[in-house]
């Protein structure tokens, strides 16, 4: 397959947050199609973390710097030179939120205008995709989908700092970058699970940590829905829209439709509850949970959905796998590679990627055949 019509093949591209679940897995990706990768992030903070796994450090140009720093980042950017960018870096915690206000601010918001401020200054064509959360709208308890006009907001200091860090790339964008070599975006994904998050206060590696030891899983939310989804369902649409950005031969739309915000969620029916979640988990590795609800936590929102309908519409991006799947390919990752060197495991990691693509494939989606 013509991936995203081998937009990366031989580019050079930027990752902020590579050595973070998800920046692991779009480096693999990345580093899969022929991409000459520049990371820049903190250490892992996790062990196990996906990035050591897979032996990331040794396959791409590996910088260890702070998003907080404008001089670290500003050097790394221009001396990599990249084709796309794809800023990842944050603090993704909700919980961690409460106990490092500030630090989360200066992370997610001042940091987010480091890579724009440093952009501005571009004199080459560069894609830009600045990935926040769907944590970013004003969260009403809707049952219905949240559009991407639909006001910004954030009861805990995470939602806050994605919100504000959303206004800054809108403002940036209509006060820096109109008729600039550089384009960019943002993008606002759900609840994203699969092989290799080891991050504290999530619920899938909550599962796993208790899976192997036996233990029950804990389950401190069990009614609160999440639109959740693979990691490569988002992935896939970061990279479809990059490749628009940089070449926008591929769409039927104005160019500049594509210089906004997206949402990239999964179908309706992966709105599912903490509870259901944990029940498909057990499906695939059998075991316990527990209810352990605290009814003096901080706030958590309860209900939370996104509407992909503009992904569908201009970029004619759509979710491949369907819950069932996704707990499958998720749960199935963790359990296969506990006894895996790390060449064995990317090996495996790629194996789920090329899956992945070609049951995208198969439903004849834009970026599998894009030339």
């Amino acid at each position: 397959m013509n991936l995203f019509g081998s937009a990366y093949r031989g580019k050079k591209v930027f990752v902020t947050g590579h050595t973070g679940f998800k920046g692991a897995w779009l480096s693999e990706w990345l580093l899969a199609m022929g991409a000459d990768v520049t990371g820049f992030s903190l250490a892992p903070n996790t062990t196990p973390a996906l990035f050591n796994q897979l032996g990331l450090a040794k396959r791409l140009t590996h910088v260890v710097g702070d998003i907080q720093d404008p001089r670290a980042i500003r050097k790394a950017l221009t001396k990599a030179q990249p084709d796309f960018v794809f800023h990842l870096a944050a603090q993704p915690l909700v919980r961690d939120s409460y106990n490092r206000p500030l630090e989360t601010f200066n992370v997610n918001v001042i940091g987010t205008a480091h890579v724009l401020e440093t952009l501005k200054d571009f004199k080459k064509p560069c894609a830009g995709v600045f990935i926040t959360t769907d944590k970013c709208y004003e969260n009403r308890e809707w049952l219905h989908g949240y559009r991407e006009e639909d006001p910004l907001g954030g009861h805990d200091p995470y939602s806050a700092s994605k919100a504000a860090a959303e206004i800054v790339i809108h403002s940036y964008r209509r006060s820096f970058f109109h008729e600039h070599p550089v384009h960019i975006a943002s993008v606002r994904a759900g609840n994203v699970i699969g092989g290799g998050d080891w991050a504290k206060d999530r619920i899938i590696p909550d599962c796993i940590r208790a899976l192997q030891k036996k233990e029950s899983i804990p389950v401190r939310n069990k009614v609160a829905t999440r639109p959740w989804q693979h990691v490569l369902e988002p992935l896939s649409g970061y990279l479809w829209l990059g490749a628009l950005l940089a070449n926008p031969k591929w769409s039927k739309f104005d160019p500049a439709l594509l210089t906004s915000a997206f949402n990239f969620g999964p179908s309706r029916e992966s709105n599912r509850s903490v509870a259901e979640l944990v029940t498909e988990v057990l499906k695939y590795w059998p075991g316990r949970w527990e209810d352990k609800s605290d009814p003096k936590a901080v706030h958590e929102a309860k209900l939370l959905h996104l509407s992909t309908d503009k992904a569908h519409a201009l970029l004619d991006w759509k979710p491949v796998w369907n819950f069932p799947q996704t707990i499958e390919q998720t749960i199935v990752w963790y359990r296969d590679v506990q006894r895996m060197k790390s060449d064995q495991i990317r090996d495996y990691t790629q194996q789920q990627i090329n899956h992945y693509c070609e049951q995208a494939g198969s439903t004849n989606l834009a970026w599998t055949k894009a030339k």
